[in-house]
């Protein structure tokens, strides 16, 4: 994907806006999952339509404080481990609270986290529809399903030296081979290019 036809990333104020549109959805959690999977998940497309339960829950059955992210699941051998972002376990939880009676504890591994009323595993194809029909609601142009990932990894790179990481700690979060794809993702921004000058 070249620089010039990337999705768009989104601000703080619009995804709030996108949240509070997918609580007034036909299924709230369901979509709501799907998004933050997306936004503080940094996953794929085909990483959420693959994700059991058994990769987001503890030895308690209970939501884990990582994802725990297979290579069969992700794409190639990207997969990888994800310290759990609060708001995104948080809502992980409800979620699996309101669902768990209804599943086979021994049927986990086999159990998707995004179903339909159709089907319980939903193709990657199905989420990138879900996205581009959620963006077109909410009015958001070029976006896509790809918004969400490269909001994460444009995030992560922002602040990870503030807590003592590198750019090095991003790529193995968004689950790249080479820091180059890790760059590509990230969103640039002028002012803060021009700001900086002055702190050397």
């Amino acid at each position: 994907m070249s620089i010039g036809n990337q999705s768009k990333t989104l601000t703080n104020t619009q995804i709030r806006i996108m949240t509070d549109y997918l609580k007034t959805t036909r299924h709230p959690n369901r979509n709501l999952t799907v998004f933050l999977l997306s936004i503080k998940g940094g996953l794929r497309a085909k990483e959420i339509s693959n994700l059991t339960w058994n990769m987001v829950l503890d030895s308690n059955n209970e939501v884990s404080d990582t994802i725990n992210l297979t290579n069969e699941a992700s794409k190639g051998k990207s997969g990888r481990i994800i310290p759990m972002n609060k708001e995104l376990k948080d809502h992980l939880s409800q979620y699996w609270t309101s669902i768990k009676d209804k599943i086979w504890k021994d049927k986990l591994k086999e159990t998707y986290v995004v179903t339909s009323e159709r089907s319980n595993h939903v193709s990657p194809q199905v989420i990138v529809n879900d996205f581009q029909k959620w963006y077109k609601r909410v009015g958001y142009t070029g976006c896509s399903s790809h918004s969400g990932r490269r909001t994460f990894i444009t995030n992560l790179s922002r602040k990870i030296s503030l807590v003592g990481g590198s750019l090095n700690d991003v790529r193995l979060l968004a689950g790249h081979k080479n820091l180059q794809t890790t760059q590509r993702y990230i969103e640039y921004e002028t002012d803060s290019q021009k700001k900086v000058i002055d702190l050397i």
